[in-house]
């Protein structure tokens, strides 16, 4: 298995020479001319949430999300980080993130968080049925769209925070009954007083490029807010000219480098330089930041397939 994850996440191609290579397509050139911002108005957040409802229903076999194996590789300070760590997992989906790191280690607290209730529950299911041993006490689901409403005070309080562990269960024994729930009622979560405490760690991974572009820095912002003073922000998402990118027709656009799907759910490419200013902007230092490029055969067709996503660590100033 080591062998193929090193494999699989190697340089397999240059970033800079397909960068050539596409922008010198004529074929591709609606991808890098400028939006026109005379557009249809774009659907609110609950209609994104609504949208990736949808999607994880007709994707609820699981088979769509696999686990992250590499995320322990390549984030390595999940594995060397301090005794009872505490980490915030923004856009959990399906807990294909969360089950490689609960895995990896038995004393870390996993807080995850989704504006879809489908994926929480999803995802509270992917957990039950792993051969992770007992989680219940370290892994901890709950709805929010970090991008319009900002996290829970809890998350930066411990005594907050154990008013909510205690309800918890309560709340997902009734998920069956209200499809809504009392996760998405942040006051029922003991939404009181407020210290700056926080989590050790913020993880987006494919998360970020989901969120309409306008809406980036608050939420960095807020990821910013509830880490520890040294804590690290630990990103991945699609980057410029990956594959999945250049298979979006014209009309499919909706912003610069901003695309949507048939089914409503959208899409950012990032450059390195887009996320460097997101990051920075908002008081992360860089530590980390890069171009992963993976060359992969479609085994059906024989077509090779260029993947690019940008990878990067970002810290809170202590």
């Amino acid at each position: 298995m080591m062998g193929r994850e090193a494999e699989y996440f190697s340089k397999d191609f240059d970033w800079e020479k397909l960068k050539q290579e596409v922008e010198s397509n004529p074929s591709l050139s609606y991808h890098f001319q400028p939006f026109d911002s005379i557009s249809p108005s774009l659907p609110s957040p609950s209609q994104d949430s609504q949208a990736w409802n949808q999607f994880h229903i007709r994707h609820s076999t699981g088979r769509f999300f696999k686990e992250r194996r590499y995320l322990l590789k390549e984030f390595s300070e999940l594995l060397s980080c301090d005794e009872y760590s505490k980490v915030l997992e923004v856009g959990c989906g399906n807990g294909s993130t969360a089950l490689p790191i609960l895995r990896g280690r038995d004393d870390i607290t996993i807080y995850a968080c989704d504006c879809s209730n489908e994926a929480l529950e999803r995802a509270n299911k992917m957990i039950e049925v792993s051969n992770v041993g007992l989680v219940a006490h370290r892994f901890h689901l709950f709805h929010c769209d970090f991008s319009t409403n900002g996290f829970p005070k809890w998350l930066a309080c411990d005594s907050c925070q154990g008013n909510f562990l205690q309800k918890q269960h309560d709340q997902f024994s009734d998920a069956e009954e209200n499809k809504d729930t009392s996760l998405n009622n942040s006051s029922s979560l003991g939404e009181r007083k407020c210290c700056t405490g926080g989590v050790d760690f913020v993880t987006l991974i494919f998360t970020l490029s989901a969120v309409p572009l306008h809406r980036m820095p608050s939420a960095i912002r807020e990821c910013f807010s509830v880490l520890k003073p040294g804590g690290l922000l630990l990103f991945r998402d699609y980057g410029l000219y990956d594959m999945t990118m250049l298979r979006f027709e014209p009309d499919k656009r909706v912003g610069f480098r901003e695309y949507m799907r048939s089914d409503g759910t959208r899409s950012y490419f990032f450059c390195a330089d887009t996320v460097r200013d997101l990051f920075t902007g908002s008081g992360f230092n860089e530590l980390e930041l890069e171009y992963c490029c993976v060359k992969s055969t479609n085994r059906r067709t024989g077509k090779s397939m260029h993947r690019v996503w940008v990878h990067g660590k970002f810290q809170k100033p202590f």
